[in-house]
Formats: structure tokens, C-alpha cells, sequence
């Protein structure tokens, strides 16, 4: 029969691998052999480790698809270059116009640098929190990494606007120099701005305005990223060239690219928008319903 103390060890044993159960793991190192690109999956209540988990299919997209926004597409990729060849370079925010090939920019530099060591992590807003983490768990790798945040925007009091306002400038350690930060928002300033923000302005008595506290707040992530590329909505012969460029790429001749200039403006003005991406959802849509064997 088991003395009173080895019952109480048995008891203490069990109480240990519950508690453990449930406890925050450390992160898990990935495979890195298994693909250029990762999302952030955080561990769930039942104690699994956040971890990064490959991405199997990434997109193809590269540079030369991206028409009409040949300053940022030259921005982006300089900064990108540096930062592969070890130079300094800038965390980058794009904003602007949805459609317009912010998302798909970004893509498109993995797939430019992936062969010279660039690496991507997807990271939900939901799980910023934990971007130490994440650079803590590449920060001795000999590859690059892009954290890349897709269509970021915050409400008030979001937890994870200020881990990333750390991440990017404002922590106690030196960011590693093997990660930078990418994101894209249609708010150039991250954060809704309402106009009682606006009674927080004051003037001295020379007539310079001065902004409040609640805006600086609000301008304060956005001016952490080094570099700010702006993206603009298109204009119809911009919108009309990016379809050409599609339809060609599904196979259709010259001839069928021209004569579907019409039903590509009225594409267009069905979804209220001259974008991209409007542009690629009509070149699909219209050279899937050609004749097989016609495009």
C-alpha cells in the first residue's frame, strides 16, 4: 500500500501535466527547407506552440505584372535589394487605393528575391502581440525576412497597435537586423480619425497650430515606417492596359484583347471601381467564357 507521501507525489505529478497542458509553449522552428514563404498560426488553449507554418502554394505574380505604379513598384524593390544584400534599409507602409497592387507588391518581391535568401511571415493583426516572438525565432538565421501585415488598420484600444509600434521603433533592444516590416492599409494613418480629434489642436499667440495628443497618437505608427508609398485609383486607359496585360496571359490574341475593351469598361463601372484587381477578375472572367481552343 502506498505510503501518504507517495499518494501526494502521484497527486502532484497528474496536477503538473494538467497545469503544463496549458501553459504557453515556446514557439516551434519551422522546416525552413520547406518553402519561402510562412504564416504565424498562435498556439491554442489546449497548450500547442504558436508556430510558423509553410505556405504551399504561394503566388507567382512578379514584377512585370504590376502595371502603372512604376515609382512605388522602383521604391519597393530598391528597399528590398538593400535588404537582401545586408545594406540598411526601411520598414514600408503602403496605403492608398484598394485594388491597386499594394498586397500583390509585396508578393512580388518575395518571388524577385526568394532565390537570394528573402523570406515572408504573414501575421494576422490578431496575433502582433506576439511579433518578439516571431523576431526572436529568426533573429540568428541567415536568411532575410519580410513580416508582412495585410490590410492593416486599428480601432481604439487594439492591443496589437502598440506591440507593432515596438516592433517597428521603441523597445529596449536593438531590432534584428534580419527582419523589416511591410504592411498595407487603405488609412494612411492606421487608426479612424473623427473630427472631435480636431478640438484638440491649439494655437499660440504667433498663430501656429499645434496638434493635440489624441493625434499625435494616432500619426505616431505610421511615422515609424521609414518608407511611405501612396497608391492612387487608376485612370480608364491604366485600367484598360492592366486588362490587355491579363488577357494576354490567359492566351488571347490581339484581336480578342481589343475587342473586349468594352466589356471591360462595363466591368468596370458594374463594380464601381477601375482597379487591379477589377482588372484581373475580368480578364478571367472573359477569357474563361471564350471558345475552347480560342485563347
Amino acid at each position: 500500500m502506498a505510503t501518504p507521501l507517495e499518494q501526494f507525489l502521484v497527486r502532484a505529478e497528474a496536477l503538473l501535466q494538467r497545469v503544463e497542458a496549458i501553459l504557453p509553449q515556446a514557439p516551434r522552428e519551422p522546416d525552413w527547407k520547406l518553402g519561402h514563404a510562412y504564416r504565424w498560426r498562435r498556439g491554442n488553449g489546449g497548450g500547442g506552440a504558436s508556430h510558423l507554418q509553410a505556405v504551399k502554394h504561394v503566388s507567382s505574380i512578379a514584377l512585370d505584372d504590376l502595371h502603372n505604379i512604376g515609382p512605388q513598384k522602383a521604391a519597393i524593390e530598391q528597399n528590398t535589394r538593400q535588404f537582401v544584400s545586408g545594406r540598411p534599409a526601411n520598414n514600408v507602409l503602403l496605403t492608398g487605393a484598394r485594388g491597386t497592387g499594394k498586397s500583390s507588391l509585396i508578393k512580388a518581391c518575395l518571388n524577385q528575391f526568394a532565390q537570394d535568401g528573402l523570406r515572408l511571415i504573414e501575421v494576422d493583426k490578431a496575433d502582433l502581440a506576439e511579433l518578439p516572438d516571431i523576431v526572436d525565432l529568426v533573429a540568428g538565421r541567415p536568411e532575410r525576412f519580410i513580416i508582412f501585415c495585410d490590410d492593416l488598420s486599428f480601432e481604439e484600444g487594439e492591443s496589437g497597435y502598440k506591440a507593432l509600434k515596438v516592433a517597428l521603433d521603441g523597445s529596449i533592444a536593438a531590432q534584428s537586423n534580419n527582419v523589416l516590416i511591410y504592411a498595407t492599409s487603405n488609412r494612411r494613418h492606421l487608426m479612424p480619425e473623427r473630427m472631435a480629434d480636431n478640438m484638440s489642436y491649439t494655437h499660440d499667440e504667433d498663430g501656429d497650430l499645434h496638434p493635440g495628443e489624441t493625434v499625435e497618437e494616432k500619426i505616431s505608427l505610421s511615422e515609424r515606417f521609414g518608407l511611405w508609398l501612396s497608391f492612387y485609383a487608376f485612370k480608364q486607359d491604366d485600367y484598360l492596359d492592366i486588362c490587355a496585360h491579363w488577357l494576354a496571359s490567359f492566351g488571347c490574341t490581339p484581336a480578342q484583347v481589343d475587342a473586349a475593351r468594352g466589356d471591360a469598361l462595363r466591368w468596370a463601372l458594374q463594380r464601381g471601381s477601375r482597379s487591379g484587381r477589377v482588372a484581373w477578375q475580368f480578364a478571367k472572367d472573359y477569357a474563361g467564357k471564350l471558345p475552347e481552343g480560342t485563347a
